[in-house]
């Protein structure tokens, strides 16, 4: 009886079939980050006006800039695998099949004449999402003038954090590419 191996395709395609679904595992978990960011910044809104304490508006920039740092990181991850199997996977299958190319998929809608709008209206909602709102709660409590000096330090350190993450979510978003 011959014995049977794995060819070098059906890795291939095995390892093409698990990338995927961890690109769609990491898919889901990155959108819902978005709705667990607009379901914190409602609660924490309406705690801090329903007490009427601004100061609680202090808890917006570390919740947005955590959830907005694994938001990126998985978006990042998910566009790493999109160009793994468009850069590496899929010519190495096409050579072995001796075709023209494989999973042209992972090209083909990159090629969109609405690509790059859609790109720069997404980096603009990432913005307004994890930096905008939080800033926006900072103006609100430094406006408000119940700040103390701590408090005050502490939330000029939460502005740089969350300006941090706007410049990162910016260099993230590649628009042009």
């Amino acid at each position: 009886m011959p014995e049977q191996g794995v060819t070098t395709g059906q890795l291939l395609l095995a390892e093409y079939q698990t990338v995927k679904d961890e690109q769609k595992s990491r898919i889901g978990f990155r959108d819902n980050l978005l709705y667990v960011t607009l379901a914190v910044v409602a609660a924490v809104i309406a705690a801090a006006a329903q007490a009427r304490q601004p100061a609680m508006l202090l808890a917006l920039p570390p919740v947005t800039v955590v959830l907005g740092w694994t938001y990126l990181v998985n978006d990042e991850k998910i566009s790493a695998i999109g160009r793994f199997v468009r850069d590496d996977l899929g010519p190495r299958l096409a050579q072995l099949a001796h075709a023209e190319g494989a999973f042209a998929w992972e090209t083909v809608h990159r090629g969109d004449a609405r690509r790059r709008s859609r790109k720069a209206i997404q980096c603009a909602v990432d913005l307004l999402a994890f930096c905008v709102v939080p800033l926006a709660g900072l103006t609100v409590y430094w406006a408000a003038g119940q700040t103390t000096a701590g408090l005050l330090f502490l939330s000029a350190l939460e502005a740089l954090a969350v300006i941090g993450l706007g410049v990162q979510v910016v260099l993230y978003a590649r628009p042009f590419s």
